[in-house]
């Protein structure tokens, strides 16, 4: 991590957030608090980390990286 006052310390998460905010949160209009989380929960667990391409991660998703993770570290521990 990086010492304080540096201004790329968060820029993972403010990334994480945006995309939330703008492809989950600003298109819908929830009836209660539970079905915002249900649906933050969606987002992230079924798109998130399921299907968008991340170009930190060599355009692939977070399940495809580190399953290629996985099976790259297996193959080096065999």
């Amino acid at each position: 991590m990086s010492g304080s006052g540096n201004c790329y310390d968060n820029a993972a998460m403010e990334s994480f957030f945006h995309s939330l905010k703008t492809e989950c949160i600003y298109l819908n209009k929830y009836e209660t608090r539970k079905a915002a989380e249900q649906a933050i929960f969606d987002y992230v667990e079924t798109f998130y980390n399921a299907r968008r391409l991340h170009s930190y991660l060599n355009y692939s998703s977070p399940r495809i990286f580190e399953k290629a993770y996985h099976a790259k570290k297996k193959e080096s521990d065999d």
